[in-house]
């Protein structure tokens, strides 16, 4: 059952991104989401089934109205190819499909609940590889996409994604609203620099995947249970902290580079306010990161924690844990020279 499933999410995955007609590119993403939805119910909990039926609903919605939106764009100019989505009305819909698939603002709502009433595994997917379809069909339409449009969902996503995560205990919420953040910076530039935009998204990718399997590792869920962390793998702690400060995009960490691409980007276009009004919106974000990363470390020896120790369990840390922090945490002297 497993393998069906996984080859469903890849296949559906593979199919939207290959598509070059709407139709093709709506069944992958059915294909997908209806793949995902035992995953989400595998837990035998009221959370979980709660989750899995506003996955559902929300990706059904979404779907519909993307439909709708190709549909009304080929009765108006006789085409269903992706790239000549030419209709205004079906291109503002099409955004707003996307947006509601990945979970930009304001159609976010879903997004922090699925991935609380999930478990790690599945949110590491939803977080990651549920992103890949809907942002590249974003990327095939971005020529036709209004700056203004995107802007505003990016702004209110960085906006959205800090407040929200600004109280947060349990760590699956608050990567939830990590992740509406960062599909904010990816928003916002979507549409004046597609190439950057996708630097970002596979970037957090990058970074949240070794983050997420260490949270498996570890079975942390809340951030009491981080605290103890040390206690059985201290390179662990070590490792984590330097992920969520790679993910509040601090230099020189990985996830500074694409922030500094994007707000370079901006000023160059000469939204300077934009600019700065985005780089103020991700000090919320910045807060609840630092407040992670100081629970991590102030607990370490010869800090006595306040928490109950877990059992000290060997930890076992897989081989894509192993090669993409590396990756997630010094790259930044890389990529500039690979973009230009």
């Amino acid at each position: 059952a497993l393998l069906i499933i996984t080859l469903g999410i890849i296949l559906g995955t593979l199919t939207a991104i290959s598509a070059n007609h709407w139709l093709t590119a709506w069944l992958g993403l059915e294909l997908n989401m209806i793949s995902i939805l035992p995953m989400i119910t595998k837990q035998k909990h009221p959370q979980a089934t709660e989750a899995a039926t506003k996955y559902f609903l929300t990706q059904a919605i979404a779907s519909a109205l993307m439909l709708f939106s190709s549909t009304l764009n080929a009765w108006q100019t006789g085409s269903w190819n992706i790239t000549q989505l030419d209709n205004k009305l079906s291109c503002i819909l099409m955004i707003m499909a996307l947006t509601m698939k990945m979970g930009a603002a304001p159609t976010h709502f879903w997004l922090p609940e699925v991935m609380q009433g999930s478990t790690l595994a599945t949110t590491l997917l939803i977080t990651t590889w549920q992103k890949i379809a809907p942002i590249t069909l974003l990327y095939m339409i971005s020529n036709h996409i209004e700056t203004t449009i995107t802007l505003t969902i990016g702004l209110l996503s960085i906006l959205v994604g800090g407040w929200g995560g600004f109280n947060q205990t349990q760590i699956r919420k608050m990567m939830a609203y990590s992740s509406i953040a960062h599909l904010g910076w990816t928003m916002t530039v979507i549409s004046i620099t597609p190439n950057i935009a996708i630097t970002n998204i596979i970037i957090y990718m990058t970074i949240s995947t070794p983050f997420f399997l260490m949270l498996m590792s570890t079975s942390s869920k809340t951030l009491q249970t981080m605290t103890t962390i040390w206690t059985y793998t201290p390179i662990t702690n070590i490792i984590m902290m330097l992920l969520l400060l790679s993910m509040a995009g601090l230099p020189p960490l990985t996830g500074f580079t694409p922030k500094l691409l994007i707000l370079d980007n901006l000023v160059t276009h000469k939204l300077t306010l934009m600019a700065t009004t985005m780089a103020m919106f991700s000090l919320l974000s910045l807060t609840f990161y630092l407040r992670t990363t100081y629970l991590l470390t102030s607990t370490a020896p010869p800090t006595t924690t306040q928490s109950t120790m877990l059992w000290r369990l060997t930890s076992h840390q897989n081989q894509i844990t192993t090669t993409l922090t590396p990756v997630a945490l010094f790259n930044i002297t890389i990529l500039p020279s690979l973009l230009m």
